[in-house]
C-alpha cells in the first residue's frame, strides 16, 4: 500500500496496544461470524456482516440500535495486506462503484495490525473528505465507540 500520512485536520486515529496476537486481531476483522460479535459498541449490536476479502469486494454490516432499528452500511474493500492492513470505504460500493451517502458522511477506514511484544499494535484511522465530516464523526463518539469495539474484539478473540 502506498504510504499514507495522517492529516489531523481531516482524520481521526485510535491507536493502542492490545494483549492478543496479531493473527487473532486480523481474524476478528476478516471473519463475518466474528465481526457480528464485536463490531458495534454496546448496547448497539451488529445483526449481519458480509465480507468479500479482496480489493473491490464488499464490506457490509448492519448495525442495530438498542431500540431495534437497523442501519445498513455498504462499502468497498480497497486494500488487503494479509495479516497487517485492511482498508475499506463507504464512499464506494462493491466493484469500486461510487455510491451516494443517504445520510451521514463517507469515510475511509485504514486498519493496521502489527506485532508488539506478546500483543498487537492496533491503529485504526478514519479518513474524511473535509473538517466538518471529521468533526461530525468525532462528535458521534469515534474515540469512545471505536475504543469500546476494540475492547469487545479483544474479549471475543480471547474466548476463541
Amino acid at each position: 500500500m502506498t504510504a499514507y500520512t495522517t492529516n489531523p485536520e481531516l482524520d481521526l486515529v485510535l491507536e493502542r496496544t492490545v494483549d492478543v496476537a496479531p493473527e487473532l486481531v486480523w481474524k476478528a476483522w476478516t471473519t463475518p461470524e466474528l465481526i457480528v460479535r464485536w463490531f458495534a459498541p454496546k448496547p448497539w449490536s451488529t445483526s449481519s456482516c458480509e465480507i468479500d476479502l479482496q480489493p473491490g469486494g464488499r464490506f457490509h454490516t448492519v448495525m442495530r440500535s438498542p431500540e431495534g432499528e437497523e442501519f445498513p452500511n455498504d462499502g468497498c474493500i480497497l486494500v488487503v495486506e494479509d495479516g497487517s492492513t485492511l482498508v475499506f470505504t463507504s464512499a464506494l460500493g462493491p466493484g469500486f462503484r461510487p455510491q451516494v451517502a443517504e445520510d451521514g458522511f463517507p469515510f475511509t477506514a485504514v486498519v493496521r495490525i502489527a506485532p508488539d511484544g506478546a500483543g498487537t499494535r492496533y491503529t485504526a484511522t478514519a479518513i474524511h473528505a473535509d473538517a466538518s465530516a471529521r468533526k461530525q464523526h468525532e462528535d458521534m463518539g469515534f474515540t469512545e465507540g471505536w475504543g469500546a469495539a476494540l475492547d469487545q474484539l479483544v474479549d471475543v478473540v480471547k474466548a476463541l
